[in-house]
């Protein structure tokens, strides 16, 4: 697979997920990342193949609007047919973010749903336009907030990458716009490995920015 594959196939992805302006967000992100690429360390991609699918997962989050969505695209009831010739009830098993029940740890407890919830995924679905919005009672939980916040701090990584490769800078930039790949998990858990992920994140700008861009130029020193 090409990183131009790569990028088109996550852009159809988030044309799904969100919008089209969401998908375009993405591959200009690495547009502007590929060009400085090009241009620092002529025949690399591995810098912006880490990010292709970093950036990606940090986008591109499992939230509930992308639950609904899901649910009612028409790949769920696909999957049933196949599984089961008929059945009789359906019965969901989740843990909402908003009023959901809290376990003795603090982590969300799961709750059980009827069929009716197709209809509330259906409607929840329809509205994943205002994801990321004012609107967006769902974005005031901690857990988005958090997701808002490394998809923030990622970008900004990925532009100071951009501005700073070299030949000698290959492997700590890939290690860095690799980060995310850290990230791991739901709610208390993800939290955690957000944490773990942010100091290794620390260490490896740390690296990125000690290395010299002329390693050549330090020896004759």
């Amino acid at each position: 697979e090409t990183l131009d594959d790569i990028i088109a196939r996550r852009v159809a992805f988030l044309t799904a997920y969100q919008n089209a302006a969401y998908g375009r967000r993405y591959a200009g992100k690495l547009a502007a990342l590929r060009a400085a690429e090009a241009k620092a360390v002529p025949g690399s991609t591995a810098v912006s193949q880490a990010a292709a699918r970093n950036l990606f997962k940090l986008m591109a989050i499992k939230d509930e609007y992308e639950v609904a969505r899901l649910y009612t695209d028409g790949s769920f009831a696909a999957e049933l047919g196949k599984q089961f010739q008929s059945y009789e009830r359906l019965e969901f098993h989740l843990a909402p973010p908003i009023m959901g029940r809290r376990g003795n740890d603090g982590s969300p407890r799961k709750s059980s749903f009827g069929p009716w919830m197709m209809k509330g995924f259906r409607v929840l679905a329809a509205m994943k336009g205002l994801r990321g919005t004012a609107f967006d009672l769902f974005g005031y939980t901690a857990e988005r907030r958090m997701e808002r916040q490394l998809l923030a701090r990622y970008e900004a990584d990925l532009e100071l990458i951009a501005g700073s490769l070299a030949p000698a800078r290959v492997d700590a930039a890939v290690a860095l716009a690799s980060v995310p790949a850290l990230i791991r998990g739901y709610g208390h858990v993800r939290q955690a490995s957000a944490q773990k992920a942010a100091g290794e994140r620390q260490r490896l700008l740390e690296r990125l920015s000690s290395t010299p861009a002329r390693p050549e130029l330090q020896a004759a020193e």
